[in-house]
């Protein structure tokens, strides 16, 4: 069973619904736009929720985008995941990008347009040093692990 926590919301748009999860065990809950959007190739839309939420001390939500959005229209978030921090207030909004180059994508008042994940977050205290301590890894960054094809080496060679 998973943690539960109490989060206080505020309905900023009575015809809309409160975020809820889709399944048991969901750990996003759906959000919907406040508004009808249209968003051309390319373009992005800042797009309200009709809610806002108090967290609780210790917690943050994070906002990510709609697998389906993204895999059937192009549609994702563009500071993916947003961060919703304790101690705001405002309404949640919600920047959405059309990735499509060539279809513009129409989204409807009450569509589902992403998805609030809730969880506890550590404040970290840094201290600063003059050498970090190593590990496995060390300072291999970006494609280091490997994990997708090398189209340079491929059989199909791009």
């Amino acid at each position: 069973m998973s943690e539960k926590v109490d989060v206080l919301i505020e309905r900023l748009d009575a015809e809309l619904p409160l975020p809820s999860y889709a399944h048991a065990g969901d750990a996003g809950a759906d959000l919907v736009t406040a508004v009808d959007v249209e968003l051309p190739p390319g373009e992005r839309a800042v797009v309200p929720t009709g809610v806002a939420i108090a967290l609780p001390e210790g917690y943050a939500a994070f906002i990510h985008p709609r697998s389906g959005l993204g895999a059937k229209l192009g549609v994702t978030i563009v500071n993916a995941p947003g961060t919703v921090d304790a101690g705001y207030r405002g309404e949640i909004k919600v920047t959405l990008l059309n990735t499509d180059p060539r279809t513009t994508v129409r989204l409807r008042r009450g569509d589902r347009v992403a998805q609030m994940v809730v969880q506890r977050v550590a404040q970290a205290v840094f201290h600063e040093v003059t050498r970090l301590p190593g590990s496995a890894r060390g300072t291999d960054g970006f494609g280091s692990t490997g994990g997708f094809a090398d189209n340079e080496h491929s059989e199909e060679g791009v």
